[in-house]
């Protein structure tokens, strides 16, 4: 048959059912391809080949003994290394945490591993997963497959990488301010945060650490009906996870993309982002066939209730809080990333976590403050709107840098931005807890991928599918893979 890094994680499974493939085999020729192109856009940082190999061999002797496939049987993944594998290396894309060894698996992990799937390795990060682009000291940058001179975004930039370069037909991210869909966005593939607490992840030592900002876990996938499903085994309520809840419906129910009857909101800057002509003008190229599947769309005058560098500002203000608690967790580990460790840090996750330090606990509440004139001005378009509409990114692309310290600009359509994030459309959904997706819809002059976003109203996953579905059947996007030049000896 061809080449099986070819298929989608559901046509592989379909086929290991049918015996066409077995494990070995799919993990062998994931392992080949991430061994052949993997120096082309550094995606991995770590492979667990005999592992995977090991649990393929099993997998392979449950088809040979009917005794029983999962959705995902047979099927190598990437995970994030930010997120724990029992018994894999988890560097977190620091110099200080390069050899640590998890003794736990993450559970959205867990649950895809219950699924049948068999991990071959972890995907790039920046440090801490603290910025939109993926570089660091340790590993260096991971790049888009389109343009291997252009970062693949961050902070789940290995996973988007790896996935658009055929090594994996799926691979988990997470999500605390765009970290799914920035680099889905780069590197041309599908991915949907979820509502906040559709996907339970259980958390230690803090179990309610995640609210400020939200943080979700989902996979990046080439087709909407892999990560459909791959959101699908990861949901459900969990009682160690206070803000998770059951999954209203599949996801996977959604891909018809018939849209009669929903109303769209079109906001070519997200109510006040600086967006590159370039970029805007591919997103609302789109908009015909979502129109073309029965959905009314209409631009609308939106506005932030403040600036966006103001927005920007408040959500890196909730997340220094967060890298301070996390500086504070290791401290009392024994590893203090502020005092003997502190020269083997990035700076800027220094500044950050020094930031997070100086707040009070009054003044983090009154952040809140802001985060609800946030909450109240989207859910008023919602009232209106069934699913709103902005591109991903506000720029084409973002040059690695030689030093391995990349970010992005500083300045978009003559407006100052922060380089860490604020060139991209997305926090506001984190500060909200809105379900979001990025969705391919075009390349650059540059060759980079566009991303158009779709968001809805809380537990409205379903609606976001099914207008990416709309979009995959009327532009999509498979035939772009088909034209990546993987070879690491070119430029």
């Amino acid at each position: 048959m061809s080449d099986t890094t070819e298929l989608s994680a559901t046509r592989l499974a379909e086929a290991i059912r049918r015996r066409e493939i077995s494990p070995v085999e799919a993990v062998q020729a994931a392992l080949d391809r991430i061994d052949k192109t993997n120096p082309a856009v550094n995606a991995f940082v770590t492979v667990c080949g005999e592992r995977a190999l090991e649990q393929a061999a099993v997998a392979e002797r449950a088809v040979g003994d009917g005794t029983g496939t999962g959705p995902l049987h047979g099927v190598p993944i990437g995970v994030k290394d930010l997120d724990p594998v029992a018994g894999v290396r988890m560097a977190r894309g620091s110099l200080v945490f390069a050899e640590d060894i998890p003794q736990e698996t993450i559970l959205c992990v867990e649950k895809l591993e219950q699924a049948g799937a068999i991990i071959v390795g972890k995907t790039n990060t920046p440090e801490f997963g603290f910025k939109a682009t993926t570089d660091s000291a340790l590993f260096g940058p991971a790049s888009t497959p389109f343009n291997r001179t252009m970062n693949a975004g961050g902070s789940s930039g290995g996973s988007a990488a790896a996935v658009a370069s055929g090594m994996v037909p799926l691979a988990q991210g997470s999500d605390a301010g765009g970290s799914l869909r920035v680099p889905a966005a780069f590197c041309g593939v599908f991915t949907l945060m979820p509502t906040f607490g559709r996907v339970p992840v259980p958390a230690r030592p803090n179990a309610f650490r995640r609210l400020n900002p939200m943080v979700c876990y989902a996979p990046l996938a080439r087709t909407v009906a892999d990560a459909a499903l791959g959101v699908d085994l990861m949901s459900g309520a969990h009682p160690y996870d206070p803000y998770s809840f059951p999954a209203p419906g599949k996801l996977t129910d959604e891909l018809h993309g018939d849209l009669t009857g929903l109303t769209i909101a079109y906001s070519p800057d997200l109510g006040g982002y600086p967006v590159e002509p370039e970029v805007e003008a591919i997103v609302r190229a789109a908009l015909p066939a979502l129109r073309d599947a029965g959905a009314t769309v209409e631009e609308v005058g939106f506005r932030l209730p403040m600036p966006h560098a103001d927005l920007t500002a408040m959500w890196r203000r909730y997340l220094s809080v967060a890298h301070a608690e996390s500086a504070a967790i290791s401290r009392d580990n024994g590893i203090d990333l502020l005092g003997d460790y502190a020269g083997s840090i990035d700076q800027g996750y220094l500044d950050s976590v020094r930031v997070g330090e100086s707040f009070s606990a009054v003044d983090f509440r009154l952040e809140d403050l802001d985060r609800t004139r946030v909450l109240y001005a989207f859910e008023e378009l919602f009232d209106r709107y069934d699913l709103v509409i902005s591109p991903v990114n506000a720029v084409a692309g973002i040059p690695n840098s030689a030093g391995r310290d990349t970010v992005g600009p500083d300045t978009v359509e003559g407006q100052t931005v922060d380089p860490f994030v604020g060139w991209s459309l997305t926090s506001p959904f984190n500060l909200i807890g809105s379900p979001a997706a990025s969705v391919p819809v075009g390349r650059a002059r540059n060759g980079v991928p566009v991303g158009l976003q779709l968001a809805a109203r809380r537990r409205n996953d379903a609606l976001v599918v099914r207008a990416a579905a709309a979009l995959e059947n009327r532009l999509p996007w498979a035939s772009a893979y088909q034209d990546l030049d993987l070879d690491a000896t070119t430029a």
